[in-house]
């Protein structure tokens, strides 16, 4: 059997959604802030949930840069922290269970356990989706997300980006695997249908049984009724059916007294045939009348 092109979309998508979640999580890029007094216009900070880095448009990049305004002690910053590690190993179990339900290699898939690994990828999107969603809301934020004041200003960075489409991969690839569950449950009601019932169906509450009484019957239709007018089986070989018509006269057989007669009796098909040959007597031999 050829895997299902749901499947197949699923397990192409939901690789890619934890590849970009991985760097969104891990990449020091959420926040951009730019355009700090008494330093070099070209000077960017970028700001991620791990780490923050320095860098100018002379490529040097310097992380590992002092947090001066509580900015990792955010209540968005360690929200995202820790939705996005759950939304990262929720993606590695889905990705385990949606291997073991596509099964490539065999030739039936488990389309049930296909099926629950699609939820597992689809929760996963969900869990990377909010943290992004809600850092982004209050990115310009300076109260809730500490930053300097103006001309300081905050844009938003590439890890964003990458949370974003990481979440909607997730979320397309989980919901094609979802749609496993369709021949699933398919098989499952025509099996059902097939199989006979397992106990006998529970009366509902507006059903009454009611025992009536037998009617009293005369002897002729009792007898009638309960089948006694049929012959019982062990009387059947005996009551056997009268044959139609009338019998046939069958000849006599003929008394022969003669040797030769019995021999030339043996052809003969009528009475009279052995009733002349035994008038006719061989000259050698004496007749009974003779006799």
């Amino acid at each position: 059997m050829r895997t299902p092109v749901v499947m197949t979309l699923g397990v192409v998508l939901a690789p890619c959604g934890l590849l970009l979640n991985l760097t969104a999580t891990l990449a020091p890029g959420w926040r951009l802030v730019k355009g700090f007094l008494n330093q070099p216009v070209d000077v960017e900070l970028y700001q991620g949930l791990w780490d923050m880095c320095r860098e100018q448009s002379s490529h040097e990049r310097h992380c590992n840069q002092p947090d001066l305004w509580g900015y990792f002690e955010a209540e968005p910053v360690r929200v995202a922290r820790a939705l996005m590690v759950t939304s990262l190993a929720t993606t590695a179990l889905g990705l385990l269970l949606a291997s073991l339900g596509v099964r490539c290699w065999q030739e039936e898939p488990r389309f049930a356990l296909a099926g629950f690994s699609g939820v597992v990828l689809f929760a996963a999107g969900l869990l990377s989706l909010v943290p992004v969603s809600w850092y982004n809301h209050f990115l310009a934020d300076r109260t809730v997300l500490p930053a300097d004041a103006s001309p300081v200003t905050v844009h938003v960075s590439y890890s964003l980006v990458l949370g974003y489409l990481g979440s909607c991969l997730l979320l397309l690839g989980g919901f094609s695997l979802a749609l496993s569950f369709a021949p699933w449950c398919e098989g499952r009601c025509r099996r059902r249908r097939k199989e006979p019932p397992g106990s006998p169906r529970r009366s509902s509450i507006s059903t009454v049984h009611v025992d009536w009484p037998e009617p009293a019957l005369p002897p002729a239709i009792k007898y009638y009724s309960d089948g006694q007018h049929r012959p019982r089986p062990a009387e059947l070989g005996a009551a056997r059916k009268p044959k139609a018509g009338f019998p046939m006269p069958r000849p006599q057989p003929g008394a022969f007294t003669n040797q030769l007669d019995v021999l030339r009796g043996e052809d003969a098909h009528s009475p009279g045939d052995s009733l002349g040959s035994t008038q006719s007597c061989h000259a050698s031999l004496p007749c009974d009348s003779d006799l």
